[in-house]
């Protein structure tokens, strides 16, 4: 993903506190209508079904990544509404984006594509499997395989050589971030090697998130107390001994439920009930405040959150009520906080309808949940999906828990899919002995025509 600057809803929507969503959270019907009104705002930003425009794709200033965070969102939308009104456009979106090898990484984005904006999409098609979504036709790449092919590209990217592992988080060295890496990118790597290892049973996968934890735990990424860093440089003698503290609400997710994933899958193990413990502790400390959710790092400062930063909690959310199904000794820790949060979301729910915002008067949904009732004039895909996010999370206790191969989920794989970075990219041309030749006539004319053009100059000057 690239940080862009916040895109700010006061240009066509005024600040106002109208109507409101009243979500009472004692009915499942009621939290299901509640987020059938605020899917509706957010499906509205959508243009990639539109003649011309490009399944899949999001409009301006929304970067690739958040349009799979977007599908992945509603698949988990359908799964636990059981409101399907959205998913011939999820199903043609994943497909359209798969790229020419079946791995999120097509022609028009791969080369700006950084680890962490496949990563997404790739969660998406893991939650595809996970849930049982429409299956493809035979002859399409499939949601687990099309998982298995990120998966496996990301362990052809793992660079023992500084830091001591990791992933960087561009892809490619030409794009700004390849000399660093972050948690982001890890996070994505570790969240789909965990459920990948559940789902399949195959503990390859699951030799691969416990290394990628202990790598992060190892560099300094996750500290003692659990809390989830945001990466270092690793240019030169950097080697991640710099580390940049900001913390921000994905990753701590991220990492969440990848590890209730792992506990889940190692039946109780007391290393991933520690590590899920930690990062239960960690999040109810740093990303709630007076029981409602926020973003620390920007959501109170004077620049604000930009447009990324604006869709971050919500996966937060929607991960923690993950993780209260898959590790059920955190339910009583997170349910809560959850419940708190999505009553501060129906009260910020009530800008009105514009010319951005085509949803529903008075359902626009603001981004700072801690303003109670006082739409904060903030509105965008981040602002609705965070809000969307937040209170499907509410519905947890009744909505199925991710399957696996063996209990219902009938997504096929590919052990061997992926491909080759270099393959995907124009590289440059092998220097040759007869280039080196070529090169030397063409310079030896070159600098033969200058001579003789400085001998007629000097001529004339005579």
């Amino acid at each position: 993903m690239r940080f862009s600057p916040v895109l700010a809803g006061a240009s066509s929507l005024f600040f106002s506190s109208a109507a409101a969503i009243d979500i009472d959270l004692t009915s499942d019907s009621a939290i299901k209508s509640a987020a059938s009104t605020i899917a509706y705002g957010l499906v509205k930003y959508y243009t990639g079904n539109n003649t011309g425009d490009v399944p899949g794709n999001l409009p301006d200033p929304y970067y690739w990544w958040e349009a799979g965070a977007m599908f992945g969102t509603l698949i988990d939308y359908w799964a636990f509404t059981g409101d399907s009104s959205y998913n011939d456009i999820t199903f043609q979106a994943l497909q359209h984006q798969t790229g020419d090898d079946a791995d999120f990484m097509p022609s028009n984005q791969t080369k700006s594509e950084g680890n962490d904006d496949q990563g997404f999409w790739a969660m998406a098609a893991m939650t595809a499997a996970e849930m049982n979504f429409t299956n493809p036709a035979s002859d399409q790449p499939q949601w687990l395989a099309l998982a298995q092919a990120v998966y496996n590209e990301y362990v052809n990217r793992w660079e023992p050589g500084t830091c001591g592992g990791g992933m960087r988080w561009q892809i490619y060295t030409f794009n700004n971030g390849y000399n660093y890496k972050n948690s982001v990118s890890n996070g994505c790597f570790f969240n789909v090697a965990s459920r990948l290892a559940r789902y399949t049973g195959n503990e390859t996968y699951a030799d691969w998130a416990e290394k990628i934890f202990s790598w992060e735990q190892g560099v300094g990424f996750i500290n003692s107390q659990y809390n989830v860093l945001d990466g270092a440089g690793n240019a030169g003698t950097d080697n991640c001994t710099q580390i940049n503290g900001a913390q921000f609400s994905y990753n701590a997710g991220l990492f969440m439920y990848g590890a209730a994933t792992m506990y889940n899958h190692t039946n109780g193990s007391d290393t991933w009930k520690a590590r899920v413990e930690g990062l239960v502790n960690s999040t109810a400390t740093i990303f709630f405040q007076d029981g409602v959710m926020w973003e620390p790092s920007c959501e109170k400062t004077e620049a604000k959150c930009n447009v990324d930063q604006q869709s971050f909690k919500g996966h937060l959310a929607r991960w923690m009520s993950l993780t209260a199904q898959l590790a059920p000794f955190t339910h009583d820790s997170i349910m809560p906080l959850l419940k708190s949060t999505v009553t501060a979301v129906g009260k910020q729910c009530s800008g009105p309808a514009g010319t951005e915002y085509k949803g529903a008067d008075g359902t626009a949904c603001g981004f700072s949940w801690l303003q109670g009732s006082t739409f904060d004039g903030e509105y965008g895909v981040g602002e609705q999906m965070n809000a969307l996010q937040a209170v499907i999370s509410v519905l947890g206790d009744s909505a199925p828990a991710p399957y696996t191969s063996v209990n219902g989920g009938s997504s096929q794989g590919n052990v061997n899919a992926g491909a080759n970075d270099d393959d995907k990219i124009d590289q440059p041309k092998p220097i040759t002995t007869a280039d080196k030749a070529g090169a030397g006539i063409l310079t030896a004319l070159v600098l033969g025509g200058l001579v003789s053009g400085m001998f007629f100059v000097w001529a004339d000057e005579k």
